[in-house]
């Protein structure tokens, strides 16, 4: 079952924030620090924590990597002497904590519904700014070993990566994904002693000489082929465009849109307006997207949401703002001649 509510109060940069996000694919926009990265995150450490023992707050404090690992640290600043608190909703069950401004508070974890959260877990998967197959070998024991200063998701992303592709022949509608993948990136990818390579026709090349949009792209296809993606997963993928090609925009969201048809719930961040078009365009009737403004409010000084299932009415839109001011300074400059 996926994420069906998400509620945050005086945590990180929210005072207080009620979101019901779309089964399918959730697009986050907003401008810097309006929390789309930390919505994710909160998410994605909940998901975590629904296979194993681990406490909610600490995985927070894992994903989060806040000073001194200190959990008072993750509530809102503006915020003073109030506590934090999350609530991860699916369907019938919950998972959250509160978090005590005060370091001498311990941090008070929550679950109930009638499915308790660890009863069903969940398959997540965060994909995170930063490319971290060119810097695979030796991290993960690195990490496990010394306190070294990475958030966890990019351990995780790694642990992922490296799982072998699932048992059987590969049919069917991920078949096509990975064929598609596999034609945008020029071959397949293998790995040998923790150590990625674009594989094909020519022979290998290794991931620290490759393109790191193509990177990107062959993590995805590892995803895929490898079964992290499949129906009832969730991936979270925090600015897909960083580093790739415009060309191939309109494969990643091809391949989002169908991963959502398949099951995959889907949280994304992007700060590009061509990301918004193609999901605009590509979308068919039945698919599932789901529009998140992030925005500081003009009445409050608060950061508040606005959802919309339309592209042309999610508002206030940050990138189209950003577009039209550019389309008009284009426009004054062409017709200064003539006026």
């Amino acid at each position: 079952m996926s994420i069906t509510r998400v509620k945050l109060e005086n945590f990180t940069v929210f005072k207080s924030l009620d979101l019901e996000p779309s089964p399918g694919i959730n697009v986050l926009v907003g401008a810097n620090g309006t929390g789309k990265t930390h919505l994710m995150k909160v998410c994605y450490a909940a998901c975590g924590v629904s296979k194993t023992d681990e406490s909610f707050y600490r995985k927070l404090v894992k994903v989060f990597l806040p000073s001194v690992n200190r959990p008072e640290r993750l509530t809102n600043r503006r915020a003073i002497n109030k506590d934090a608190s999350v609530e991860i909703c699916r369907g019938d069950s919950l998972i959250g904590v509160t978090l005590p401004s005060n370091v001498e508070e311990p941090p008070v974890q929550f679950e109930g519904g009638q499915m308790f959260w660890s009863n069903s877990p969940i398959e997540s998967t965060y994909i995170p700014v930063k490319e971290m197959l060119s810097n695979a070998p030796g991290f993960r024991s690195l990490y496990a070993a010394r306190e070294i200063h990475f958030e966890e998701v990019y351990a995780d992303i790694l642990d992922r990566a490296y799982l072998p592709p699932l048992r059987g022949s590969m049919l069917g509608h991920r078949k096509r994904l990975l064929d598609s993948l596999e034609e945008a990136i020029g071959g397949k990818v293998t790995v040998r002693n923790e150590e990625f390579f674009l594989t094909d026709e020519q022979g290998e090349i290794e991931f620290t000489l490759l393109a790191e949009g193509l990177r990107k792209l062959g993590l995805l296809w590892l995803l895929i082929r490898n079964g992290s993606l499949r129906p009832g997963a969730v991936l979270f993928w925090d600015e897909p465009e960083t580093n790739l090609n415009p060309k191939l925009y309109g494969v990643v969201v091809d391949v989002l849109l169908e991963l959502q048809r398949l099951g995959v719930q889907v949280f994304l961040a992007t700060h590009d307006y061509v990301i918004l078009k193609e999901l605009d365009l590509q979308a068919k009737e039945g698919d599932k997207v789901a529009f998140h403004s992030l925005y500081r409010s003009e009445e409050t000084d608060e950061i508040a949401c606005h959802t919309t299932g339309m592209f042309l009415e999610m508002h206030p839109n940050a990138i189209m703002e950003a577009f039209d001011s550019v389309y008009d300074r284009e426009i004054r400059r062409s017709l200064a001649g003539l006026v």
